[in-house]
C-alpha cells in the first residue's frame, strides 16, 4: 500500500534518507536541479504534471510544486516502542489526546518537537484522533518518517501498560497541577497532551501519577497543544541535558 506525500522540506528529507521513493511527482517548470539529480541518482522515476494535474494526484493546492508515492507510513506496537529505547538513557514517549481534531497541523508540529528532542515514540488514539495523514507528514517537515509512532485502541490501558514497565505518567492539565518548572523528569517518562477544546478524558487522566502546568499571565487561558507539548518537551530536554 502506497501514499502521496508532499513539500520540499518532506520529499527532500526522504531523497536524503533510506525510504523507498516509487515515483516523484514535479511540476512543470521546477527549476531545482538538485532534487532532480538526487532523484536520478536514485534511479527514482520522475513524472511531469500540470499544476491542474498535480492539485488534483495530492488534493491540496499547497503543495509547493512537488510531491512522492512512498510506502505508507510505518506505525509501530508498543513492543517495538519499548525495546527501541537505549539502554543507557531513560526513555521518553509523548502521548497525544487529540480527540475530534480535525486539524492536522498540531500533531505534524508535535512530531516534529518530538524529533528534536530525541522522543523515543509518540503514541496516539487509533479512534477520534487525526491519522497519519499526508497534511501532517508536510507540518511536520519529515519527522513523521523519523519518529516512531504506535496508534492504539486505548489509550489508558497502554498508559497502564507503561507503568508496569516503570514509566511515570505526567499530564498536561491546569487542575490539580505544579508549575512545570518544578516538576522532576530524569525518570523513564511519558508526556501527555490533551486537546484544547476537551483537555484529558477523565480514564486517561487516573492514568497520571501527577499533572504539570504553563503559566498564563495574559489574557488568554489556553495555549496551542502543539506549542505547550514543545515547552514541555524542551523542559525535559534542558533537565535531562543540563549545561
Amino acid at each position: 500500500m502506497t501514499q502521496i506525500v508532499y513539500g520540499i522540506n518532506v520529499v527532500a528529507q526522504l531523497l536524503k534518507g533510506e525510504e523507498t521513493i516509487h515515483e516523484l511527482l514535479l511540476m512543470k517548470g521546477w527549476k531545482d536541479q538538485q532534487i532532480v539529480r538526487m532523484a536520478n541518482q536514485r534511479q527514482i522515476p520522475i513524472r511531469w504534471l500540470t499544476r491542474a494535474q498535480l492539485d488534483a494526484k495530492v488534493k491540496d493546492p499547497h503543495h509547493q510544486g512537488i510531491a512522492a508515492r512512498i510506502d505508507a507510513v510505518r506505525t509501530y506496537s508498543i513492543e517495538e516502542l519499548l525495546a527501541a529505547v537505549p539502554k543507557d538513557r531513560h526513555g521518553l514517549f509523548a502521548v497525544e489526546v487529540l480527540d475530534e481534531l480535525e486539524d492536522p497541523h498540531n500533531l505534524g508540529a508535535i512530531l516534529r518537537s518530538c524529533d528534536a528532542v530525541g522522543v523515543d515514540g509518540v503514541i496516539i488514539g487509533k479512534h477520534r484522533s487525526v491519522s497519519l495523514t499526508p497534511t501532517v507528514a508536510k507540518v511536520s517537515t519529515g519527522a513523521i518518517h523519523t519518529v516512531k509512532v504506535s496508534v492504539v485502541t486505548n489509550l489508558a490501558q497502554t498508559l497502564q501498560q507503561l507503568k508496569e514497565q516503570g514509566y511515570w505518567v505526567v499530564g498536561a492539565d491546569r487542575e490539580n497541577a505544579q508549575d512545570y518548572r518544578t516538576a522532576s523528569y530524569d525518570v523513564p517518562l511519558v508526556l501527555v497532551i490533551g486537546s484544547e477544546g476537551f483537555g484529558l478524558r477523565p480514564l486517561v487522566k487516573k492514568q497520571c501519577d501527577y499533572f504539570v502546568s504553563l503559566p498564563m499571565v495574559g489574557k488568554v487561558n489556553s495555549l496551542n497543544a502543539s506549542v505547550a507539548c514543545a515547552i514541555l518537551l524542551y523542559k525535559i530536554y534542558e533537565q535531562r541535558n543540563p549545561l
